[in-house]
């Protein structure tokens, strides 16, 4: 069945309900969504979806443009799973091992850092549209911003979980994002609506960067933030830019996204 019955559904989705309940719910809606050969592993074309999205986090392959057209099917339903869901949640459980092993110098500068898109907040509302569809189709960045524009994009539960444990251990919170500079309003009020109420800094990406490569605008900013007296413990994103370069952090937690690659 076409991608379309996830879009529909998700256009159902009650607007009462609170934003971390959105994963919750579509779990269920993809059962639809049935493997076209043994175990999930969408064999078409010579290409095993499973081991695709393997190589993909694990960054055996790099700079790809779109999902391959055979495994559209396969990304749909392991984003809206349970398999995407649980992975997030081992991310999680290590990530909050990690920082309870800590000792805290108690100086207030000891920060993790918090990618945004798809690490923080999930875009898969936007994602599942049929003129997107995670990932197959070529991305848009005007449909992209307006979609970011709405400032209704949930939260990924593992990661609200995990800033939730971290800020009674005495962690200061970092959002550092390739999000426009003049997206700050909408992006405070959506990560507030999604509970993440409170960090010490929302990094967003200004004129004077524009053009430059996330990888080296994100070790650029978490330098400037290492030369000002923080110390960067862990950082978490979904994409190996996130988490790769300068001062990356003691630990670093990449969560799944088989969607898109940024380098």
């Amino acid at each position: 069945m076409r991608l379309v019955v996830v879009f529909l559904f998700l256009a159902t989705v009650s607007a009462t309900c609170h934003a971390n309940c959105f994963i919750e719910q579509v779990v269920h809606q993809i059962h639809p969504l049935r493997p076209r050969s043994g175990a999930g592993g969408y064999r078409l074309e010579n290409i095993n979806c499973q081991s695709w999205r393997l190589a993909v986090e694990t960054k055996n392959i790099i700079n790809w443009k779109l999902v391959p057209e055979a495994c559209e099917g396969y990304i749909g339903h392991y984003m809206l799973g349970k398999q995407y869901r649980k992975d997030c949640e081992t991310v999680a459980n290590v990530a909050i091992e990690y920082a309870k092993s800590l000792t805290l110098a108690g100086d207030g500068k000891d920060i993790w850092v918090f990618d945004i898109d798809e690490t923080t907040l999930s875009n898969m509302p936007y994602y599942a549209r049929s003129d997107v569809q995670f990932g197959a189709l070529p991305y848009n960045d005007t449909k992209f911003n307006e979609w970011v524009a709405e400032g209704t994009a949930p939260p990924v539960p593992a990661s609200l979980r995990l800033y939730q444990t971290l800020l009674p251990l005495g962690f200061k919170i970092v959002f550092l994002t390739g999000t426009a500079e003049r997206f700050r309003a909408i992006r405070t009020s959506n990560l507030k609506a999604a509970g993440y109420h409170t960090w010490e800094k929302l990094i967003l990406k200004g004129e004077a960067d524009k053009g430059t490569t996330a990888l080296v605008y994100k070790s650029k900013k978490r330098t400037e933030l290492v030369n000002s007296g923080y110390r960067v413990l862990g950082n978490m994103g979904d994409q190996w830019s996130d988490i790769l370069g300068d001062n990356a952090g003691d630990r670093t937690f990449k969560v799944p996204d088989p969607m898109y690659y940024i380098g």
